[in-house]
């Protein structure tokens, strides 16, 4: 395969940083994001086809605040500035920045210059995201304004060949009409990246570098049931065949029909070897009157270690397990600091923690990949679409969606309520546009209720639908009402001990989307 370009997103702190890297895989080139205090000589080394500059929130002319290296400007390599990004450039380019007392945030209307290269195309007045105080006063020598608003005369500039331009407002937020464009427009038709970027060559890059890796080693990986372990084991699969021992660890806090989705459905598609360990008893037995949700969430991550840790000295005593598969994320490396995987699992946020004796080389296939991208991937390679699709779900199961403690019954309850709930969103074509819709038993509260010409005192039953691209920030989801209609009555005639239904409007903030 043809060594591929590289843009690297330089991130000041941003909000947004992950979803710039993300909007230019989008437009099918590869995209990494680095640290802003990254010597310009490293950066150069790793020739970039071109370079972006994110927002952040500091001001460019306070004490501390992060700064660009004029030199980078001076290595040939195109550079497109985003809000704080486009500050640091004019700055280091010898223009002016200052707070001039008209700040922009929000939806602001923002019009197009005549010429523009970066702007090609596109109508002369949009509306665009802005969210700045301090403002380009004015632009570097050999750059010209291409762009503005009512109260911030530049708001895009460019120099002669439109290689060094950049605008004030976010372009990779879904609020900025052409945003998506402006950016492909560079990328593709001012700087010439190709766009080569797909889920097909991920996929074959990644089962290449796996065989290369393990050669006839063997590996263990542990399924959870969601998308991003079942398509790291699906990548693995492919590479080494029976070489690769998956385990699954049936805590009994899975959602109706999971369970089933991974021991019959994922192993018919993948061929895979899968070790299931029912561990239901002994997750019941340590969660027995546990109300507190950060105890529950630690007993959890505890037994699992412990069941992980069994099932893999018992893989162990047929045959030497050299390598550990995990499902680690672009979005997981760049929140963690962006460190290199180490080869002791027990310091590894997504399993928690091994014994010092218990030590593997992690294999990583979507370290490099957005949640969108694994999903392209798993589809190319036939993980059954109930996995690929599967919405945003905690490692705690639906132990963290009982508010009171877990039980067999509270549990019967909440599966009942949720199945109910996906499958009336499933029907409204509704449940690829929600982001996710948590459904949460309020076990420790009993409402009156009217059934049956009698008096009850059921439990409510809340749902959380919310629309998200990253879990950052959140707004409830605006379900038609028949839709809630359907669902309400469904869930309060069809599952025992509910007789309230209750929709969660919270945004996040200050609301998070899990209740525990």
């Amino acid at each position: 395969m043809a060594e591929r370009e590289l843009v690297l997103v330089i991130d000041f702190g941003a909000q947004y940083a992950q979803l710039i890297a993300r909007r230019v895989r989008q437009a099918n080139v590869y995209s990494e994001i680095i640290p802003s205090n990254t010597a310009v000589a490293e950066i150069v080394s790793r020739k970039p086809k071109a370079i972006i500059l994110s927002g952040g929130p500091s001001s460019v002319y306070a004490a501390g605040a992060p700064k660009l290296d004029k030199s980078l400007f001076e290595a040939g390599i195109p550079i497109f500035g985003i809000c704080y990004g486009f500050q640091a450039m004019a700055q280091a380019l010898g223009g002016v920045v200052d707070k001039t007392g008209n700040s922009e945030y929000g939806r602001t209307n923002f019009n197009a210059k005549n010429g523009s290269k970066i702007l090609a195309g596109l109508p002369n007045s949009f509306n665009v995201w802005m969210s700045h105080g301090d403002s380009v006063v004015a632009a570097p020598a050999g750059f010209i304004g291409v762009g503005a608003t009512e109260k911030t005369p530049i708001a895009a500039f460019e120099n002669t060949t439109g290689l060094l331009s950049g605008v004030q407002f976010h372009p990779e937020v879904l609020h900025s009409e052409n945003g998506q464009a402006i950016l492909q427009n560079w990328l593709l038709n001012i700087v010439g990246c190709k766009p080569s970027w797909t889920s097909e060559n991920i996929a074959e890059s990644e089962v290449a570098k796996v065989k290369a890796l393990v050669g006839e080693k063997h590996a263990i990986c542990g399924l959870s049931g969601g998308v991003d372990s079942a398509v790291a084991a699906a990548i693995v699969q492919k590479a080494i065949g029976s070489q690769l021992t998956c385990v699954f660890v049936d805590h009994g806090l899975l959602r109706k029909g999971e369970a089933e989705q991974v021991e019959k459905d994922f192993v018919a598609a993948t061929g895979v070897n899968l070790k299931v360990v029912d561990a239901k008893a002994q997750f019941m037995s340590a969660l027995k009157g546990v109300t507190d949700p950060e105890t529950k969430r630690k007993i959890i991550g505890r037994e699992f270690i412990r069941v992980f840790e069994s099932a893999a000295r018992e893989i162990s005593e047929s045959e030497t397990i050299d390598f550990l598969v995990q499902g680690t994320l672009y979005p997981d490396v760049v929140e963690s600091g962006g460190g290199t995987g180490t080869a002791n699992i027990k310091s590894h946020h997504n399993v928690g923690g091994l014994p010092d004796d218990l030590q593997f080389t992690l294999i990583e296939p979507l370290r490099a990949l957005f949640k969108d991208e694994v999903r392209e991937v798993g589809l190319e390679l036939g993980v059954p679409e109930a996995i690929v699709w599967r919405q945003p779900f905690p490692g705690p199961g639906l132990g963290i969606r009982i508010i009171g403690e877990v039980t067999e019954n509270s549990l019967g309850i909440l599966r009942d309520a949720d199945f109910i709930v996906r499958e009336e969103l499933h029907l409204a074509g509704l449940d690829r546009e929600i982001w996710q819709c948590p459904v949460v038993l309020l076990a420790e509260v009993r409402s009156v209720g009217v059934q049956g010409d009698g008096r009850t005192y059921g439990h409510p039953i809340v749902l959380r639908p919310v629309s998200s691209e990253d879990a950052m920030t959140a707004d409830w989801s605006r379900l038609p009402y028949e839709v809630l209609a359907k669902i309400s009555t469904r869930i309060t005639n069809e599952v025992k001990d509910v007789n309230r239904v209750v929709l969660d409007i919270t945004s996040k903030p200050p609301g998070t989307i899990e209740w525990e």
